[in-house]
Parts: structure tokens; C-alpha cells; sequence
């Protein structure tokens, strides 16, 4: 037949195959950018997860506690999706206090069918579903066996054998560890092991013994618990499943505690594993739930994910979680983003399934429906916020709403919070009423409130901004001109604290309190156009870390063919009219230098979007600016990898932060509409202030000229320039680095045309 096609038609045809043989790759074939990683893999609170393989996919879960329940899908181990939510926040004997909800949770495919078993005040139940996504029946309780000699407990797990009878692994108590068998209805049939003797009153050798899994490999039964919340995570083994002690074989630790690097790790003490999935390539895999060391442990425990290996012997020890990339699992990419909060815009008639309720949350208390493009959230109760909250995993983001609230009371707010794990402690940015009755915008922490009254009205935009433990407060009319208010509040106390009694990890996102019901037109994470900070990549390869000084480090020791991630980074689209022109990098270069390369989504995969050439700057402790255009139009929301090229040996650079410049005229991406550009000259106050060393000092242009910002002393000595040429109408950021000079007071300046303005900042070393 081929001889009746044209040689034209021949290389078309081959050429469209080609084309789908390069799809086909990129969509089943590893990314050279997901070829490693590092933990953890699902940032922010995942306590005591498990894993489950169906089919080709992979779907975590956990306890939730307070927060309603979340899915989490995967190909490829590595990146991970929420999907669903299998218990409604608006079940009636849901919980409503800190440390309630639901306790432990798998996700398991069984006989056609999707079951979800979770514990609430220490009662088991399931629920069904068609498909993973849901729809999601309604709670189920789980009848205790009459053969058990104590209930079915919490942190249970699933088990399901060879010849497809399936087990609830059972814990409820010290003393108390079991194997309860279950029929085709998901109720026990009274088989029962009673494993008694495993942790035994009154000695308890090993704790809690909690969070029971069990997996089967090459003829043995593994069976897997942590000992409790200060860590520690055993393992022993029986060649049948039984009651019987002598039966069973202690293996001891199942993390790799002998790992040289163990005390150099952010995470110490890993336990409560999942089950062990063995791959098709006969590599097997655990996530587990962990705490960061010290200043980042009130951010819950999160979701690491390590290989275990058998010796010869069969024996499994999984790799402890150092602070080294990893060889990530063999699997094919899928397109799935990295797991950070990602931007809402509410244009669905449902609530993603990233978004939680805090606690009972009636159905009547939010919609998506009754304003499309907006999620309304009535208060449960005048004295009961009703929030919507998502993870809050990272050290560095943007948060930033449009909300439209009329306050009638002092009582009545609504806006933007970073809550702790125990609900006892927020950072808050809201819209409200002054003692007065005067519609005002509040900033508050821990007993100090900055406030200014609201001359917006009832529709404005809320911003915070944290970089590491600080927290920046700003509101504006129009989201072009931001005004900070007061002061950067230090929540390091809710960053570090260990909440060990209702075991919830650190969460941000909307509220209403009060009477009144508040809109919100959508939820932006890590915007484009806020300095990111270099130092939190989410992914990375090759770096570490310079020295911090007061809470700041620079991404350091970047060599060729070093990469780093950037999650979830919102550029805009037709409700957030942003879109990118250029690029500017921080960097300091004390060599040659080197190429930073801007690519979306993927190193291979994706698109190239910028290139930028680093030169020395004289020292490694001199940063300046370097701007670079962006080459291809982006919208959406997309990770950004920074892949780094120069010679093959030397450092080449230090990158301290990465900002998008918004759309300008006469540039690649086009001409900006004229209500998008900046209506006045402007120079906001610096954030953070007081700072060391460095700050960001945000300004606004609105006709094209010539335009300097500098920096003076007291004495009124010129100490910096941090810009100086002829510039489009626009909005920048600066980035003022002031290590190198003295504490104090210092003044910027901006000119442009015949314009000037100056304000002061304070810093401190």
C-alpha cells in the first residue's frame, strides 16, 4: 500500500508518527527531572498515612484529625494529586474540636468496589465509592466482633490477602494489637488474632505499638508498627497469619538507623509507616508521616517517601530519610503536578478536593453556586469561624483573595489566616469593624493588631506574605498597589510548636466569623510576581544551603546541570490579569558565572521560557540584580525548574531570590491593556522591617523614564543603587541587601521624571 502514497505523504506520515511516539514518551516514559527527589514528597500535616496500589496507580491517606479527609493519587510515587474528600464535613457525628474527626484512614479496591475505613471517637467505619473520585457513600459503622476482646480501636489499617480474603489491622490501647477478618460486606465474621502479647500491660516494650500494617512478600507475612509519637519504627515477620507468638520473628528496626547521615537529617525518628509496595521493577516502597527538627515541627507531620530493600535473607530495612536526593521509583510521569496548595479561582460547582472544613460544616454553610466565580461561606455559629484550609508545608509564598464582606459588627470578619494545629493561635489579615464602627482593615497576631481604615469599601483584596517565619501583612483596591500594614509579625512560636495532644499540623486559608456571610473570588498561592525566595525549592538537585543569617540563606554551591523546583507558582489568566515580560534573579557570582535556563513543568518535557547569563558581581558577598526577558507567553498555574549551565567543575553562582515582572508594553508577550498599568508614581514600604540583611522594597512608575532607587545613610552618604535607567510604565520589586553595612536607620529614594519620594528603614544585626 506504501507505494501509493507520494513521498510528501510519506513524510508526513512518518513525521505524525514520530510526533505521537514522542507524546506517548513523555507521557509514560521518566522525566530526567523527576529521576530523583527529595522529602518530603507531600508537604504540610499527612499523619500516619498508608499507601495502596490499584492497578498502575497509588493512593495515600491518613488520619485528619479536626480537618476533613483527603485522597491523594500518584503514578509515579513521587508527585501526588488530591482527588476526594470520602468523609463529608457535613456527617453528623463528625467531630468539631481540635484533635477530633477522623482518626487513621486506607484507601482499598475490593471486589469491584472503592472502600475508604477510617476511625472516629474511636469507632471504625467504612464508606464506597465507584471510583476513587467519588461520589462517596455515607459512614458505615464497623460492628466489633464479639471473638475480639476489645474494640476495633483507631490508626487500623488494611490487609488484603492472596486468596482475597481481607483483614482490619487492628490497634486500640497499648496493650491491644489484632487481626480482625472481614466479609464481602465489610463487616469482621468473627476470625479474629489476637496478637496480646505483642506489647503487653503493664511493660509495654514497645510503646503504642500503633499504626499496624501488614504486608506480604516472597512467602512471609510482614507486620510493621511504630512505637509511638517520639519515634521508632519495628518489624517482624511469620510465614502464616496467625495468633501464634512463636510463629511470629521480631526483625527490629525497619528504618536504616545505622545511616551515617542519620544526625545530619531535617527529619529524626521516622515510624508509622505504610505497608511496603512492591513495584513491577521488584523494588519496594513505604511513605511515612514525619516531623522536621525544631523550628519547622508545627508544620505536622509530612509525607516522606523511602525505599526498602531485602537482604538475602528477606529481611526489609527502608532507607532513612537524609537530607540527599534519592533515586525516585522507576515509573512513568503523568503530568501531575508537585504537592503544594495550589491557586482557586471557583469556577466549579464543587469545592476541590485540596480545600478541608474545619470540623462539622453544615452543606448550607458555603456555595459556588449561588455567584458563580465566587465560594460563599456563611459562619456556623456568631462565636464559630467557618474556614476552608489547605496544608501549609512550605517555608516561603503569597497568599492573596479578592473579598467582598460588609461587616456589621466588631464581631463580624473575614480574610485570610495561618492557623496552628491546636486552633489556639492565628495570624490573620481581615476585613472588619473598629471599636468605633468604622470599616477597617485589621492585621493581628498574638494580642498586637495593626489596623487603617478601609476607604476601599466592602470589595477589596486581602495579601500575605510569608518568607520563612515571617509573616507580611498588605490590602489593596485594585491587587496592582499594595499597601503593607504594620509591622511582619514572627510566628516561629506556630512554626515550631509540637502539637503532641491533638496531633494537627499548621494550616492556612479562608474564614468568616460572625453574623454576616463573606465572598471570595479566588485563592491565590505563590504568586509570580512576589520575590520567591531561592533558598525553598520544593525539589531540588545538586545544592545546599549558604549560611542563614536571621532566617534567610541563599540557594549556594550551584553547579552545571544543578537543578531546582519552584511549585505551584500562579501566573495569572483572564479573572488575575497578570502575565510575565521578564524575569529578575538575585545572585551574587564570585567565578566565570554561568546560565540559569527557566523551564515550566518539566526539564525535558516542558517549555523553555527564559534564559539569564550571571556574571561576576566582584564577590560571593555581592548580590545584584540580572533581568532577562521572558521569551513564550504564560498564564496558569505551573512549577518552575531553574536548570543551571556552566562549566563542568566550577561554582557557579548564588541565587537569593527569583521574581516575574508583570506584562509590560512593546514587549514578546504583547501590549498590556491601559487599566493594567499603574495609575500613579508610588514606593511602598520596604518588607520585612526592621530586616537583616536583606529587604524588598516594592514601586510603581506610570509613564516610561528614567528612574533611580537608591539607598542612603543618615548622614545622607549615598550606600547603594539599586536601579538606574530608563524603565516602561510598570510595577517592580527591589531586592536591598545589607550585609555588608551597619545597623541603623537608612533612607530609599526613587526618582522618576520630576517625581520623589523616600521612605526610611530600620536594620538590625
Amino acid at each position: 500500500m506504501i507505494k501509493f502514497i507520494d513521498n510528501i505523504r510519506l513524510l508526513k506520515f512518518i513525521a505524525e508518527v514520530m510526533g505521537w511516539l514522542c507524546w506517548i514518551n513523555v507521557l509514560l516514559g521518566q522525566s530526567a527531572s523527576f529521576q530523583t527527589y527529595m522529602n518530603p514528597v507531600i508537604p504540610g500535616d499527612h499523619p500516619d498515612c498508608t499507601l495502596s496500589r490499584i492497578g498502575n496507580d497509588f493512593y495515600t491517606t491518613g488520619s485528619s484529625f479536626n480537618v476533613t479527609p483527603v485522597i491523594y493519587h500518584s503514578t509515579d510515587l513521587v508527585h501526588w494529586e488530591a482527588i476526594a474528600q470520602p468523609v463529608s464535613a457535613a456527617w453528623t457525628n463528625y467531630g468539631d474540636s481540635p484533635g477530633g474527626g477522623c482518626w487513621g484512614g486506607q484507601m482499598v479496591y475490593y471486589n469491584g468496589e472503592y472502600w475508604h475505613f477510617f476511625s472516629r471517637a474511636n469507632t471504625m467505619h467504612f464508606v464506597k465509592a465507584p471510583d476513587p473520585k467519588g461520589p462517596w457513600s455515607m459512614p458505615v459503622k464497623i460492628n466489633n466482633p464479639a471473638t475480639l476482646p476489645y474494640g476495633l480501636g483507631y490508626d487500623n489499617s488494611v490487609f488484603i490477602d492472596d486468596d482475597n480474603k481481607w483483614y482490619l489491622v487492628v490497634k486500640n490501647g497499648k496493650p491491644n494489637n489484632g487481626i480482625v477478618e472481614l466479609g464481602n460486606d465489610g463487616q469482621p465474621t468473627g476470625v479474629v488474632y489476637d496478637l496480646n502479647w505483642l506489647n503487653p500491660d503493664p511493660s509495654y516494650p514497645y510503646g503504642w505499638a500503633e499504626g499496624p500494617v501488614i504486608w506480604k512478600y516472597n512467602g512471609y507475612y510482614y507486620y510493621s508498627f511504630a512505637r509511638d509519637l517520639g519515634g521508632g519504627q519495628k518489624v517482624m515477620r511469620s510465614q502464616t497469619l496467625t495468633a501464634e507468638q512463636s510463629a511470629w520473628e521480631m526483625l527490629g528496626d525497619f528504618f536504616n538507623e545505622s545511616d551515617p547521615l542519620k544526625y545530619t537529617s531535617l527529619f529524626t525518628s521516622p515510624n508509622h509507616a505504610s505497608a511496603a509496595i512492591l513495584l513491577d521493577d521488584s523494588t519496594a516502597w513505604v511513605v511515612h508521616p514525619l516531623y522536621a527538627r525544631s523550628e519547622w515541627k508545627g508544620q505536622g507531620r509530612q509525607g516522606l517517601l523511602n525505599q526498602v530493600r531485602y537482604d538475602a535473607d528477606n529481611r526489609p530495612v527502608a532507607d532513612y530519610p537524609i537530607n540527599s536526593p534519592f533515586t525516585a521509583p522507576n515509573l512513568p510521569d503523568s503530568g501531575i503536578p508537585w504537592m503544594v496548595p495550589h491557586s482557586d479561582f471557583f469556577t466549579s460547582a464543587e469545592l476541590h478536593p485540596e480545600w478541608s472544613f474545619l470540623g462539622y460544616t453544615p452543606q448550607d454553610k458555603y456555595s459556588l453556586t449561588d455567584r458563580p466565580g465566587w465560594l460563599l461561606l456563611t459562619p456556623k455559629n456568631r462565636a464559630a469561624a467557618n474556614t476552608v484550609i489547605k496544608n501549609d508545608g512550605e517555608h516561603n509564598y503569597t497568599l492573596i483573595t479578592r473579598l467582598d464582606f460588609s461587616a456589621q459588627s466588631t464581631a463580624d470578619e473575614a480574610g485570610l489566616w495561618i492557623m496552628r494545629g491546636d486552633q489556639t493561635m492565628a495570624v490573620k489579615l481581615v476585613s472588619t469593624l473598629s471599636a468605633t464602627n468604622q470599616k477597617i482593615v485589621a492585621f493581628s497576631y498574638q494580642g498586637t493588631k495593626y489596623e487603617t481604615e478601609n476607604g476601599i469599601g466592602d470589595t477589596l483584596w486581602l495579601k500575605l506574605i510569608r518568607i520563612n517565619h515571617l509573616i507580611g501583612g498588605y490590602y489593596s483596591a485594585d491587587g496592582i498597589d499594595w499597601t503593607a500594614l504594620g509591622e511582619a509579625f514572627d510566628i516561629s512560636e506556630i512554626d515550631s510548636y509540637s502539637d503532641f495532644s491533638t496531633f494537627t499540623g499548621t494550616r492556612q486559608g479562608l474564614y468568616v466569623r460572625g453574623a454576616n456571610p463573606a465572598w471570595f473570588d479566588f485563592y491565590i498561592y505563590r504568586d509570580a510576581y512576589t520575590p520567591i525566595l531561592a533558598e525553598c525549592p520544593a525539589n531540588q538537585y545538586g545544592m545546599s544551603l549558604s549560611r542563614r543569617t536571621d532566617g534567610i540563606a541563599s540557594l549556594d554551591m550551584i553547579h552545571n546541570n544543578d537543578w531546582a523546583l519552584y511549585a505551584g507558582v500562579e501566573f495569572g489568566n483572564t479573572e488575575y490579569h497578570k502575565s510575565p515580560d521578564s524575569l529578575e534573579f538575585t545572585a551574587s557570582c564570585g567565578s566565570s558565572g554561568g546560565i540559569i535556563e527557566v523551564w515550566l513543568d518539566s526539564l525535558d518535557s516542558g517549555n523553555k521560557i527564559a534564559e539569564c547569563n550571571i556574571t561576576s558581581t566582584g564577590s560571593w558577598t555581592n548580590f545584584r540584580r540580572f533581568v532577562t526577558n521572558v521569551t513564550t507567553p504564560v498564564t496558569g498555574n505551573h512549577d518552575i525548574y531553574l536548570q543551571f549551565k556552566g562549566t563542568d567543575t566550577e561554582k557557579l553562582f548564588m541565587l537569593k531570590w527569583l521574581t516575574f515582572i508583570d506584562c509590560q508594553p512593546d514587549t514578546s508577550v504583547g501590549t498590556i491593556e491601559p487599566d493594567r498599568l499603574p495609575g500613579e508614581f508610588k514606593l511602598h514600604q520596604n518588607f520585612p522591617n526592621p530586616f537583616n540583611p536583606t529587604t524588598m522594597i516594592q514601586y510603581s512608575v506610570p509613564v516610561k523614564g528614567f528612574v533611580s532607587l537608591k539607598v542612603f545613610d543618615l548622614a545622607g552618604k549615598e550606600v547603594m543603587t539599586l536601579c538606574e535607567g530608563n524603565f516602561p510604565a510598570g510595577h517592580y520589586t527591589a531586592t536591598f541587601d545589607g550585609s555588608e553595612l551597619s545597623s541603623g536607620l537608612y533612607f530609599y529614594v526613587l526618582h522618576a521624571g520630576n517625581a520623589v519620594r523616600s521612605k526610611k528603614m530600620i536594620l538590625i544585626k
